[in-house]
C-alpha cells in the first residue's frame, strides 16, 4: 500500500510502526462523501493486511475532526453504491483492524464523524472538541453506528437523549462520562495520540491484538443485534418530508456561507 492513494485521506506511515490517517477535506470540516466513504472502507482493510503497521492514529485536517456525511452528496449520485452495505462494511473493517486504533479528535465530531471517533479503541480529544449524533436534526434515524456505540458507552438512557435530540456533549463531559479516554491540551492531541500509539506499537503484539479482539466481541455482538435495523430505518427516513426539508435548509446554508454570508 506504499504508493496507494485514498480519496479524501492522507496516510503517513512511520518507522515506529504507527500509521497516521488524516481525514482531508478541511474546507468542509472533513465531511464524508461516497468516494471518501469507500476509501475509508478500503483503507482499514489494507491497514489490517499490512504487517508493518502496529498502531493507527485517526484525526482530521484543519479545525475539525469530521462534520459527518456530506449532506450535499450523500443523497445524490449513489450509482451502484448500497448505503447499508457501505455503512456495515466500514464499521466491520474498523472492528476487524487487529492493531490498536487511536482517535485524535481535534474539533467537532458529528454524525458519522462521531461514529468514526467512538468506534476507535482509544479516544483523546482537545478541550474544544465536541461530539454529537445529529442524524435526527437531518431528518433521519441514527443508522451509521450511533445507535450501537452511544448506548454501549453512555448507557441507554443518556444515549437516547443525545440520539433523539442531536445535542452536543463536550470533550470534558464525554471524558467524565467514560465516553472517551481523556482531554489533552489544545494543539497537542495528534502528538499525544501518536506517542500513545507508539507505546502500544512497541508492546507485545499478540497479547495486545487478542486482548482487543476479546473486548471487541462485545461491540460486535451489539452491532449484530441492531446495526442492520438502525440502517434500514435510516434508509426509510431518507425519503421523509423532514429529510427533504433538512437537506434543503443545509444546502441553502452552505450557499450563503459560500457567498460570504452567515
Amino acid at each position: 500500500m506504499t504508493d496507494k492513494t485514498y480519496r479524501g485521506l492522507l496516510v503517513e506511515k512511520r518507522a515506529s510502526g504507527v500509521a497516521i490517517v488524516t481525514l482531508n477535506r478541511p474546507e468542509i470540516l472533513n465531511a464524508i462523501d461516497w468516494p471518501m466513504h469507500s476509501a475509508l472502507e478500503e483503507l482499514f482493510a489494507d491497514l489490517d493486511n499490512d504487517r508493518a503497521v502496529k498502531a493507527v492514529v485517526l484525526t482530521g485536517a484543519g479545525r475539525g475532526f469530521c462534520s459527518g456525511g456530506d449532506q450535499t452528496a450523500l443523497d445524490d449520485n449513489l450509482g451502484p453504491i448500497s448505503p447499508t452495505r457501505s455503512g456495515r462494511h466500514l464499521i466491520r473493517n474498523m472492528l476487524e483492524l487487529e492493531c490498536p486504533l487511536i482517535a485524535a479528535v481535534n474539533g467537532v465530531a458529528v454524525g458519522l464523524g462521531a461514529t468514526l471517533a467512538l468506534f476507535c479503541d482509544v479516544v483523546f480529544a482537545e478541550p474544544a472538541a465536541r461530539f454529537a449524533d445529529t442524524h435526527v436534526t437531518a431528518g433521519v434515524v441514527a443508522g451509521d453506528g450511533g445507535a450501537v456505540i452511544w448506548p454501549l458507552l453512555l448507557g441507554p438512557v443518556r444515549a437516547k437523549h443525545y440520539l433523539m435530540t442531536g445535542d452536543f456533549i463536550s470533550a470534558e463531559d464525554a471524558a467524565a462520562a467514560g465516553m472517551i479516554n481523556g482531554v489533552v491540551p489544545e494543539g497537542t492531541v495528534v502528538e499525544h495520540a501518536v506517542r500513545y500509539a507508539e507505546m502500544l506499537a512497541s508492546g507485545p503484539r499478540d497479547a495486545i491484538v487478542w486482548t482487543k479482539y476479546a473486548v471487541n466481541k462485545l461491540i460486535k455482538e451489539q452491532m449484530h443485534l441492531n446495526l442492520d435495523t438502525a440502517m434500514a430505518h435510516e434508509m426509510l427516513t431518507f425519503h421523509s418530508p423532514e429529510r427533504r426539508e433538512a437537506v434543503a435548509a443545509f444546502r441553502e446554508k452552505r450557499k450563503r456561507f459560500a457567498e460570504g454570508g452567515n
